[in-house]
């Protein structure tokens, strides 16, 4: 498995509306621990700030639904919409929740969202992850938003699940990334390892004190890693528990 530490530079990239030989994306995740900071205080407000600082195309969200009753969103879906560029990608099963499992994904308007789909995922707790299709009508890539398991039996069978799906829908060009819950730098990844590079920016958790890259990306070969870091700043640091992470690709079709 492959993953530089990266450094956490912010590298400008430009908003892409197709996928040609040489596009590159923004990518990040950040689990949001439901918009609750290490101040107690739930405040989706800082919460969008820090992801529009990011200056991502794609943002996968983990821990974006509250855990009770219907799941309701930790950010309201109209504020977001109102006070960033993104489009949500419809992936909740009512109309009260971001995401499914906790898992939101969003968007850059001026990219295509084309389809979606939710993956259920083995193992002692509920699980799932979410697909986001974007792209031009022949040149795609899938984006797989994750939160793993805590015991890692459960989290290789979850990445197998997810291997076995993407190859049983001859999805070639994709990224996973998320929470992936795994401690080390060596095991428990290798449902993954002969089809993608594991991308791991740097500890993201706990943000008071980093000990644990457990936010990561995992990239299939045709995707090439330009650049990658996690957000060390001040506001990340109290804002939830662990901090995001952000890599820019090139998508490379020739």
């Amino acid at each position: 498995m492959k993953g530089p530490q990266a450094s956490t530079k912010t590298l400008k990239t430009e908003l892409v509306g197709t996928l040609d030989g040489t596009d590159r994306l923004r990518l990040a995740s950040y689990n949001i621990r439901k918009s609750v900071g290490l101040d107690y205080r739930r405040d989706p407000g800082r919460i969008l700030d820090i992801i529009n600082r990011l200056d991502a195309d794609v943002v996968a969200l983990q821990e974006v639904d509250k855990r009770l009753g219907e799941r309701p969103a930790s950010i309201d879906r109209a504020f977001l919409e109102a006070n960033s560029d993104f489009q949500i990608a419809e992936l909740a099963q009512n109309t009260v929740s971001l995401g499914w499992h906790g898992n939101a994904v969003l968007v850059r308007k001026g990219l295509t969202i084309h389809e979606v789909d939710q993956l259920e995922l083995p193992g002692l707790e509920p699980r799932g992850a979410v697909r986001v299709d974007i792209g031009d009508a022949n040149k795609r890539v899938s984006v797989i938003g994750v939160h793993l398991g805590l015991l890692r039996p459960y989290r290789r069978a979850q990445l197998a699940k997810i291997r076995a799906h993407l190859e049983r829908n001859e999805i070639s060009d994709a990224v996973i990334m998320g929470d992936f819950n795994e401690w080390s730098a060596t095991v428990g990844l290798e449902p993954l390892e002969d089809k993608f590079d594991i991308v791991s920016p740097g500890k993201s958790f706990h943000s008071a004190r980093p000990l644990a890259g457990l936010d990561r990306f995992a990239l299939s070969h045709r995707l090439e890693l330009l650049d990658a870091g996690v957000d060390q700043s001040d506001r990340t640091k109290i804002a939830s528990d662990h901090l995001p992470i952000w890599s820019d690709i090139r998508l490379d079709w020739s």
